[in-house]
């Protein structure tokens, strides 16, 4: 009988010993299935959180991992940033930074954040570019929105050397800025961002514009000029043409142009509203009351339909013109000297009794 027992014995403890290896098998499997998984899901799973759909995020040139990767965590595009190391390394991010801005939309992946800061694919900037009055405005606009900062623009535009590859100076450099929407990238440097606006306004500058404004006697950067003028005179479109044809007629019958825009511009007081005597002694070659001709440069950027409207402005022979007695923004224009000062007292005559009835109806408020 005790033969017997052992006889079964021992094939019952293989066959236990067998299950549990299977057991242990199983277990260490499915650990390695859940370890698996779990990186798979914060490689490949959601990873940031962000409440926005899309995050902008900025590197800056020089930036080593060790920013990068802090910065990630700051703007909570990464949760993991151990695994994120890993990953990186292993795909050689660490050791290849590059500068730019890279827009992370919401839901992205660590594979798919690290992929694309590796690749390089930054988002441009769209630097939209409308009315600027001066340098400084456009230092400013390039400051805020790409790395380089206000300063290092202003030292571009100023410095006449580096300048004269464009064929321009420090008082016309403005003339290369043609307001429209530009595609840079973010860490793009001066001098690449004015190469980018005088490459565009070398393509708006057609043969026939240029015809245009040889018919006119002036160059492109002169034609710009007085667009600037216009630009500031009025925002009537119907109107710019005639008010372009009173300043070509005073520049070939050498009539000073008298613009108050430029006495304003001079002065770099953009609050006035009405230029008096005085202002118009204020001394600066930017000053066309005192001085013979344009200006040394444009008073702001013109837009395009400005600009062909002094290329395409009527023949005429107004020398004058003055702010019909109205609201509407437009002109009347005159031939003669005693035309025009009637329509200037006119002129004078409502815009003193719509002052007084604006002020008593301001003060019963």
């Amino acid at each position: 009988m005790t033969g017997f027992l052992i006889y079964f014995d021992y094939p019952l403890k293989q066959i236990n010993t067998m299950a549990y290896r299977r057991k242990i098998i199983s277990f260490i499997l499915i650990i390695l299935f859940a370890a698996t998984a779990f990186i798979a899901w914060r490689l490949f799973g959601t990873n940031t959180d962000f409440p926005e759909n899309k995050k902008n995020f900025y590197i800056k040139t020089g930036s080593s991992f060790s920013t990068v990767v802090s910065q990630l965590i700051e703007e909570k595009i990464i949760s993991n940033p151990v695994i994120f190391k890993m990953l990186a390394h292993q795909l050689k991010y660490d050791v290849n930074i590059k500068a730019g801005k890279y827009t992370i939309e919401s839901g992205s992946s660590m594979y798919t954040t690290v992929k694309i800061l590796k690749s390089g694919r930054q988002t441009p900037v769209k630097l939209v570019i409308t009315k600027l009055r001066t340098k400084e405005d456009l230092a400013q606009k390039i400051g805020n929105n790409f790395e380089c900062d206000s300063a290092a623009v202003m030292a571009l535009l100023n410095n006449n050397d580096s300048l004269l590859q464009f064929g321009i100076d420090s008082n016309t450099v403005m003339t290369a800025v043609i307001p429209n929407t530009y595609s840079i990238l973010w860490n793009t440097v001066p001098a690449k961002i004015f190469r980018k606006l005088d490459t565009e306004q070398e393509k708006f500058w057609t043969t026939e514009r240029k015809q245009k404004a040889a018919l006119l006697n002036l160059s492109v950067q002169q034609v710009y000029t007085l667009a600037s003028i216009v630009e500031e005179e009025s925002n009537k479109e119907d109107d710019k043409g005639k008010i372009a044809s009173v300043y070509l007629n005073r520049l070939h019958t050498g009539m000073r142009l008298s613009a108050d825009p430029t006495v304003i511009f001079a002065l770099k007081d953009f609050t006035i509203k009405r230029v008096y005597k005085k202002y118009t002694e204020f001394p600066s070659p930017f000053n066309t009351y005192l001085n013979n001709g344009l200006p040394p440069g444009p008073i702001c950027t013109p837009s395009v339909k400005t600009i062909d409207a002094v290329l395409n402005a009527p023949s005429t022979n107004y020398l004058y013109f003055v702010a019909q007695p109205n609201l509407t923004g437009y002109s009347n224009f005159a031939v003669t000297y005693n035309e025009h000062m009637g329509y200037a007292k006119q002129y004078q005559q409502w815009l003193t009794a719509y002052l007084k009835n604006k002020q008593a109806a301001d003060s019963t408020k």
